[in-house]
Parts: structure tokens; C-alpha cells; sequence
């Protein structure tokens, strides 16, 4: 009954935790904390649940649950997991409690209204990635973006936060506009938001071109791909290390995952029409993003630029239409939400020091604080895909699937591995090394226990992924083949 039902106690959970965080005193803020970071860390142990009963010998969607929804329209409240969710669901689940903890100390206003919005974000996250009705997926794709907008506009660290929280509103909404009249469209052709129906349907050629740029705008903004970025440096920047670290972590995944789940899969024939289109916007996102990083002097700008980059090559790989690029693309998903995360909780550590995340008040850092350095450097490495890290594995089998389509554009993306090199060796060199500040002196503490706790998981998560990654690819490897054969591409 348990293992049955175990995707509705991940959704139930946080929920139920939130309410119930309702009915602390305001003074309780300590009680708040450990009773949101238990509930956050008893879902992960639930959600590792998944990945041990889960069986890889089959690409069918399993832990299934279909209850009447809107019985009249024919609308099914529908849910499962499969490889290629699995993995995303049990990521949510972990990064949740990493932002209870980084926030311990800096968050001290509004406390329960924060805890509360995590909880019920990491809900919403968690249904997005295992929802198989179409509508329902749209209304929980979307209802992220309130809880996130709260946690940027209301504890954002800077005066711009207001305005980062509606241009990542409005910019994420504007979007998805455009993808609920594709499933309006789609629904009342069809019949039903059934995903397992639509995947037996072919729509002709001219409605597949309409709707797959319908998903394109929508998914594309989420990514966000090159020229739909705008919104997400200034997020990042304005947004608390805990918001950073979902956004960079989780949020940026939708758009890809919907890639995966819903364009390829429905509509074939557009996506190889549009595949040149991608290829181009991908190349273009690469390249830009990391020539822009090295000129930025905000260090959260920097990591949000290289995240546009390395979201590029996800598109690259889930768009070269063969196993070895969407594998690599899925991996390099994973691999960008433990290392873009841990990034940022570095560059977090820092705030709480000093700040202020301008490069130029940073330098010499291995003298008093070393543990962080080392840190930092392992963080450094697995962003600029040093092999023996996770983004490696990810990144090379992306370009073995591009080579195998279009070899001029793997070339151009391989350029860009090495302009991501680049900035994040001289982001390193920059912070770590040269002249100590001495009005900062006094301000440089090594991390401490709860710093270090936060930290080592994803060193662990780093190594383990690029070392033995075939235990991931195993998990994922016979849905994305299913996907491959059903789309016919």
C-alpha cells in the first residue's frame, strides 16, 4: 500500500507540513525551522523509496495512480514515474532541505511565510515532474511560479527585487500563455489531456508546426534559451541564496524536461523540422553566455550566465534525436542541478560574510578560509566539466550525439566548453587567490559545521556521478529509447 501510493505522500507531505506550520506561535522560529527542515528531510527518505522499488527493466511508468478529476470532460487525475522523472523528483526532495539549512541564519523575518512556500513549492515541483495529464501538468508548471515569486520579491537581498520577481513572472507566464491554448487546441481535436492516449495519436504535419512552437515559447522561457534569458541573471541576483538554489537547481529543468516529456514524444515531425532552428539558438546560448560571463563583476551573474550555457548544451543533446545525445542531456540536467546549486550556496557563504558579491571585493581567500577553497575548487571543476566530475560524462556523450547529426555544430559547441573553461578557472583564480582584502579580514571565518554538512553531499553527488554514472544511465536508458521508438524520429 505504501510503495502504491508513494507519489501521493511526496506531494501530501510538504502540504500537510505547511499547513500545519500554520498553527505555530509567530515567537516559535527555532520550533518552525527543525519542524520544516524534518518534514523536508523525511520526503527525501520517502522519495529514495522510489529508486529502490523502482525497476529498470521496463519503460512503462510505474507507481501509477488515475483518479476521476473532471469525470465530465473526460480529465483524469494521473500520475506515474518513469527513468527519466525519477531522477528530477528525488532531486527536488534533496535540494529542499539543503535551503532549509542555508537559510538557518539569514532569513529572520516572515519566517513561517517562507517555510510555508518552500513547502508548498517543493509540492508543486515534485507533481510537475510525474503529472501524465496534460492540463493538470500545465496548472502545476505554472503554479510554481507563485511561491517562487514570493520567495524572490519578499526576502530578495536587494532594492531590484521587486522588479526581478515580476520580470521573472511575467516573462515565465507570458510564455505558457501560449501552450494552454495548445492544449485547448489539442483537447477539443483529441477529446482528452491524456498523455498515454496523445501518445497514440498523430496530428497532421501543419497542426504539429502550431503547437510545437506554441511548447517552444512556453518551454523555452523556463530553460531559458537565447533570446528568452533576460529575466533569469536578474532573478538570480535579487532572489536569496535558498531561491537560487531552486531556481538553478529545479526551475530551469522544467523547460527541458517538458522538452522531453511532451515535443519530441507529440509532435515528430515538427521537431525535426525545427531541429536547425534549436541547433542554432543552442550555439548561439553557448557561446554568448559565456563570453558575457567573463565580463560580469556580480558573482551570482556569473553562475546565472553559466547556467544559460549549460542549459545550451541540454537543448543541443535532447535535440540531436538519438540515445546518446538525450542521455547525455539528462545527465547533464542532473549534473547542472548539484553543481549550479552548490555554486551558488559558496557564493551564499560568502554573502553572509560580507555583503556583497562583487568580485572586487573578493581575493586571497585559501589564507583564511582554506576548507571553503577547497570546496569552491571542486565546485569550479565540475562546472567547467573536468573528466572524473558529473558535467563531463554529460557533456561528452551530448557531442558524441551531435557529431553523429551535425558535426559543424558540435565543433561550435565544443568551442564553448572551452570559453566555459575559461571564466570559471578565472573566477577561481580571481576569489581564491592574489592579495587578501584587509577591510575583510576580519570577516573571513572558515565555513563552519552547518556550512560543511551542506557542502559535502554535493562533493559526494559530484564524484559519485562522474565516476559511476552507469548506475543513473541504467535507471533512464529504456525510457528514452521508448520515447525514440514511439515519436518514430
Amino acid at each position: 500500500m505504501f510503495i502504491q501510493n508513494l507519489l501521493l505522500i511526496l506531494m501530501g507531505l510538504p502540504v500537510i507540513g505547511g499547513f500545519s506550520l500554520l498553527l505555530f506561535p509567530k515567537r516559535a522560529v527555532r520550533q518552525m525551522k527543525l519542524f520544516a527542515l524534518n518534514v523536508s528531510l523525511l520526503n527525501f527518505l520517502v522519495s529514495l523509496n522510489l529508486w529502490i522499488f523502482f525497476d529498470n527493466s521496463t519503460p512503462k511508468f510505474q507507481f501509477v495512480q488515475q483518479m476521476d478529476w473532471v469525470s465530465l470532460l473526460n480529465m483524469n487525475f494521473y500520475i506515474g514515474v518513469d527513468g527519466i522523472s525519477l531522477f528530477f523528483i528525488l532531486l527536488t526532495t534533496f535540494l529542499v532541505p539543503v535551503c532549509f539549512l542555508i537559510s538557518w541564519q539569514s532569513v529572520n523575518h516572515l519566517v513561517k511565510e517562507f517555510l510555508v512556500a518552500f513547502l508548498f513549492l517543493e509540492s508543486f515541483m515534485i507533481a510537475v515532474f510525474c503529472m501524465l495529464d496534460l492540463l493538470l501538468f500545465y496548472v502545476f508548471f505554472e503554479s510554481v511560479l507563485i511561491p517562487m515569486f514570493l520567495i524572490i520579491g519578499v526576502w530578495g537581498s536587494r532594492e531590484r527585487k521587486i522588479r526581478a520577481a515580476y520580470q521573472f513572472f511575467l516573462y515565465t507566464l507570458i510564455g505558457s500563455l501560449f501552450m494552454l491554448l495548445a492544449i485547448l487546441l489539442i483537447y477539443f481535436q483529441v477529446g482528452t489531456t491524456d498523455l498515454q492516449v496523445l501518445n497514440t495519436i498523430e496530428f497532421s504535419e501543419r497542426r504539429q508546426l502550431f503547437l510545437w512552437a506554441a511548447f517552444f515559447l512556453s518551454f523555452a522561457v523556463k530553460v531559458p534559451m537565447v533570446p528568452f534569458h533576460i529575466w533569469l541573471p536578474e532573478a538570480h541576483v535579487e532572489a536569496p541564496t535558498s531561491g537560487s538554489v531552486i531556481l538553478a537547481g529545479i526551475l530551469l529543468k522544467l523547460g527541458t524536461y517538458g522538452f522531453l516529456r511532451f515535443s519530441i514524444p507529440l509532435f515528430p515531425e515538427a521537431t525535426v523540422y525545427f531541429t536547425p532552428l534549436i541547433y542554432t539558438l543552442s550555439v548561439i546560448g553557448i557561446v554568448y553566455a559565456s563570453l558575457t560571463t567573463l565580463r560580469q563583476i556580480d558573482l551570482k551573474k556569473i553562475i546565472a550566465y553559466s547556467s544559460v550555457a549549460h542549459m545550451g548544451f541540454v537543448t543541443l543533446g535532447l535535440f540531436s534525436l538519438n540515445l546518446q545525445g538525450i542521455e547525455g542531456a539528462i545527465l547533464l540536467m542532473l549534473s547542472h542541478g548539484f553543481v549550479a546549486s552548490a555554486l551558488f550556496l559558496c557564493i551564499g557563504i560568502l554573502y553572509d560574510r560580507t555583503h556583497t558579491r562583487l568580485v572586487r571585493y573578493y581575493g586571497g581567500l585559501v589564507q583564511t578560509m582554506p576548507l571553503f577553497s577547497f570546496f569552491f575548487f571542486v565546485f569550479t571543476l565540475g562546472n567547467l566539466s573536468l573528466p572524473g566530475t558529473s558535467s563531463f560524462v554529460g557533456e561528452f556523450l551530448i557531442l558524441v550525439g551531435v557529431f553523429q547529426t551535425n558535426t559543424f555544430i558540435a565543433t561550435l559547441a565544443a568551442t564553448g566548453m572551452v570559453l566555459g573553461g575559461a571564466y570559471s578557472i578565472w573566477l577561481y583564480n580571481r576569489v581564491v587567490f592574489g592579495n587578501l582584502k584587509p577591510i575583510y579580514l576580519n570577516q573571513f571565518a572558515d565555513v563552519n559545521r552547518r556550512e560543511f554538512f551542506i557542502l559535502f553531499p554535493f562533493v559526494v553527488c559530484i564524484f559519485w556521478m562522474g565516476v559511476y554514472p552507469s548506475i543513473f544511465l541504467e535507471s533512464f536508458h529504456l525510457s528514452v529509447a521508448n520515447i525514440l521508438q514511439n515519436s518514430r524520429i
